[in-house]
């Protein structure tokens, strides 16, 4: 992944707001209810902020930011996409594919995150 480095405060503002969105819960808390649709609720989440960084951007692709916003957004569309409707507690199968699934959602957003951090400056939150 390429590094970034925001062009002005804004950019870091945004670049800051996508690496809290990737620091929240991103598996299932302790009142997950086994259905694969809560599982991804925090991912509904993170493309919801991912929409108000780029609506930040409206007329302005040049910004780096968006690259990554746009990474963000390719990964966790998918799993939000299979599972979002699925409202069937998981059975072993299932479970596994929904691990799966939110395991690469996971390592992709720790990747962006230390892209983030490196750049904007926050490396030592990283290492915490």
């Amino acid at each position: 992944m390429d590094g970034w480095r925001p062009r002005d405060e804004a950019e870091s503002a945004a670049g800051w707001r996508l690496w809290l969105a990737l620091s929240c819960r991103l598996w299932p808390s302790a009142e997950w209810d086994g259905t694969p649709a809560a599982a991804v609720g925090g991912l509904r989440e993170i493309l919801a902020e991912c929409d108000r960084i780029r609506g930040t951007y409206v007329g302005d692709r040049s910004a780096v930011v968006l690259r990554l916003v746009d990474s963000v957004v390719f990964v966790v569309s998918l799993p939000v996409e299979l599972w979002r409707e699925d409202v069937l507690p998981v059975d072993a199968d299932r479970a596994a594919l929904l691990h799966s699934d939110l395991a690469g959602v996971i390592e992709h957003a720790a990747d962006v995150r230390a892209v983030l951090a490196r750049g904007g400056g926050w490396a030592e939150l990283e290492a915490r």
